[in-house]
């Protein structure tokens, strides 16, 4: 017989954010490099595609003022 314990555990999602957040960045940050070495110049993308859509996204949240974009240097030396 087997016993099946389950454990709650609270999340404080400013902390969960904190902690993936680096993560998230080196991630993206490797696939971009991927991304352009693979494809020399500059890179297009098609407008029905999900990281066109999350570009949008992103620019439409910066002009309300709902995001803040980082530099160069925090982004890529940070």
């Amino acid at each position: 017989m087997t016993v099946q314990k389950t454990q709650m555990t609270t999340i404080d999602i400013d902390k969960l954010a904190r902690k993936l957040e680096p993560m998230l960045r080196r991630i993206i940050r490797e696939e971009l490099i991927q991304l352009s070495t693979e494809t020399h110049g500059v890179f297009y993308l098609e407008p029905d595609t999900p990281l066109y859509k999350d570009m949008e996204t992103i620019t439409r949240r910066r002009k309300k003022g709902q995001i803040n974009l980082y530099t160069h240097d925090e982004v890529w030396n940070g």
